[in-house]
């Protein structure tokens, strides 16, 4: 058999320009991250969304986050305030302040990204969703966070829920 020396891991090879770099998912679950806790912030205390924004980029280290996509998200969600509310409400069984403010937050960005990000599959969106209640929630609050959004996918998404399941 004819060995083909050319794959075999060499550590004197030059590393390719992106090596180590985060992806650009990657890149936005951190934005994802951060915007959930300035939500949570700005739901909690009252701050205005620019002295938010200044505090977190001040606070953390953005070089391996989107920052157009954390601004994004953290003006996007109070502008969409009362779409999102809208459009969450039928999918719960307790009312909107009797939720846990982190899965409010998480519930609220997910939303947000149902409507207005249709370039974020729903099941990324789910799935971001679920990871974001794991990390910051509740113990089983990504389980609540996961069955909302799963009754609220084909609401938002009916035709890209539809087309999955062909």
């Amino acid at each position: 058999m004819i060995s083909d020396e050319s794959d075999r891991f060499n550590p004197r090879d030059p590393k390719p320009a992106d090596a180590g770099k985060p992806s650009k998912s990657a890149k936005r679950r951190e934005a994802r991250k951060l915007a959930t806790q300035a939500l949570y912030q700005w739901h909690m205390a009252k701050h205005s969304l620019n002295e938010i924004e200044a505090q977190f980029r001040v606070d953390n280290d953005f070089s391996d986050v989107d920052g157009a996509y954390f601004r994004e998200i953290l003006h996007g969600v109070p502008a969409s305030k009362v779409e999102i509310d809208t459009a969450l409400t039928p999918c719960l069984d307790l009312a909107l302040d009797e939720l846990d403010p982190v899965e409010l937050a998480v519930l609220r960005l997910s939303t947000w990204e149902f409507l207005k990000r249709v370039d974020v599959p729903y099941r990324v969106v789910i799935n971001e969703g679920v990871e974001l209640a794991k990390v910051f929630g509740a113990t089983d609050g990504h389980k609540f966070v996961n069955g909302v959004l799963d009754k609220l996918a084909p609401t938002l998404r009916e035709v890209e829920v539809k087309a999955n399941k062909r």
